[in-house]
């Protein structure tokens, strides 16, 4: 592990000393210097690791110049350090001075040991959350960068170049689509992808809160503002100060909070309940929303002046029955997930099973999808997905009528060709599984001559493993 290396400047011998002797007893590696051009000689533009400081105690009146000067030096090449910085003459001045160019404490001498020592560690914890909080992100950065967004489908990439397009700008966006379809993954990857993204994320559903409380949940509200309103609490729009806020779920909005909404997106200020004291946020909003809201409009649940100004840049996110193609990705993807975080085994899905998930209807979208990889890495455990694995739904009419003899049509319906069509490979790979895969006995049980079968084979590409190469036993 890297010892923490700390850099004392200051032209007093005793002072000098005295640190070096108190920080290298704690175990840090310390470098001392009683001049700016003698501690400059130590510091290196292209420093690595093992060179840079962590900390600095800097004099303010030095032989040869300024130690605040000399700590904006330091600052320029090692932007995490934290400087403390000592001085005999201490003013109000200096010290607003000190911390306005970045010190993060300023000490009057003479000061205790024990004094100096507090404050270093607390500068060293702080440079540690410091660095806690760029790696945290960094890592919801590349989490919900656009790659991390799975499919390949030209809906979803349509969708994506659009969200890319508008993340620089500071536009209201109303993304639209059905339940699970990834509509806050979206908004993130605006949010995280955009100027703001050092600023917070903070996510609301209007859906989910009660109307007499969300105005509260939004705008916040003053002690005494109602009963239980026992101090003062900030809402989500103030939270979300140079930020972005998600409002999910926004077709749900009471008609009184669509007027307080709307002000506050025009004027960009608002009042918590209970309060005359106008607060002003400079907030990005981001809306979602799975109802039809030119519907709304017409019907007169939704303000228009709201929608339009809600509606600036539309993004429709596809259903996942649109992009079908994209099943088998996501497949891969929640299974690796799931696989690693429960110390799974499951080898993937077997073609039949496959199928049978390409040609569901997914009314819950991604979710549904997600949970259902879920579930099938728990009660699976290791080993490929077959069809008999699969809850009764998500199988083809063909696959049940093979497991039971009954074909079910489900409540949402299906497609009578592909169906057929599911039925007659199911068949056909029942016969050749029975045989061995032998096309001349399989043939004779289907009742077909056997160039037939061949034919109908090559045309559905049976027989015919993930790489293209043919099963054996075909005589």
């Amino acid at each position: 592990m890297k010892s923490t290396r700390v850099l004392i400047l200051d032209d007093e011998s005793t002072m000098r000393t005295a640190l070096f002797r108190t920080l290298d007893r704690k175990g840090y590696s310390v470098v001392t210097s009683q001049s700016i051009e003698e501690a400059k000689s130590y510091c290196s533009v292209n420093s690595g690791s093992d060179k840079i400081f962590d900390l600095a105690i800097v004099d303010v009146n030095l032989p040869d110049g300024d130690g605040l000067e000399f700590m904006t030096y330091l600052k320029s090449i090692y932007p995490a350090i934290q400087v403390i910085v000592l001085t005999g003459f201490a003013t109000i001045e200096s010290a607003v001075l000190a911390t306005q160019k970045g010190a993060y404490h300023f000490l009057t001498k003479p000061f205790s040991i024990e004094e100096l020592m507090s404050v270093s560690e607390k500068a060293l914890d702080h440079k540690n959350l410091q660095k806690e909080n760029l790696q945290l992100r960094q890592e919801l950065t590349s989490k919900y960068g656009f790659a991390n967004i799975i499919g390949e489908s030209e809906g979803l990439k349509n969708c994506l170049s659009l969200v890319e397009r508008v993340a620089d700008s500071d536009a209201t966006i109303l993304v639209t689509g059905e339940s699970g379809t990834g509509k806050e993954l979206i908004a993130k990857a605006i949010h995280y992808n955009s100027p703001r993204a050092k600023g917070p994320f903070i996510a609301i559903n209007c859906g989910a809160i009660p109307s007499e409380l969300l105005e509260s949940e939004l705008f916040g509200h003053v002690k005494g503002a109602f009963t239980g309103a026992v101090a003062n609490r900030a809402g989500r729009f103030e939270l979300a100060d140079e930020g972005t806020l998600f409002l999910d779920e926004i077709g749900d909005l009471d008609p009184s909070l669509q007027v307080k909404i709307l002000r506050a997106l025009q004027e960009k200020s608002f009042e918590p309940v209970g309060s005359t004291k106008t607060v002003s946020v400079n907030v990005r909003v981001i809306t979602a929303t799975n109802v039809d809201l030119d519907r709304a409009v017409a019907e007169g649940k939704f303000r228009e002046d709201l929608y339009y100004r809600l509606n600036v840049i539309p993004i429709q996110i596809p259903a996942l029955r649109e992009r079908k193609t994209d099943v088998p990705l996501l497949l891969n993807f929640f299974l690796e997930k799931f696989n690693k975080n429960r110390a799974k085994k499951i080898t993937g899905f077997s073609q039949e099973s496959l199928t049978s998930l390409m040609n569901y209807s997914w009314p819950g979208n991604i979710r549904e999808l997600e949970n259902l990889v879920e579930r099938l890495t728990i009660l699976k455990g290791q080993g490929e997905v077959i069809p008999a694995d699969l809850p009764a739904k998500y199988k083809s009419a063909a696959a049940c009528f093979a497991e039971t003899g009954i074909i079910d049509i489900p409540d949402q319906g299906l497609d009578f060709n592909t169906a057929v069509d599911q039925f007659e490979n199911a068949l056909i790979l029942k016969a050749l599984e029975k045989t061995g895969w032998n096309k001349n006995q399989a043939s004779i049980l289907l009742r077909l001559n056997r160039t037939t079968l061949v034919e109908k084979m090559k045309k559905k590409g049976l027989g015919i493993n993930n790489e293209g190469v043919e099963l054996s036993g075909n005589a």
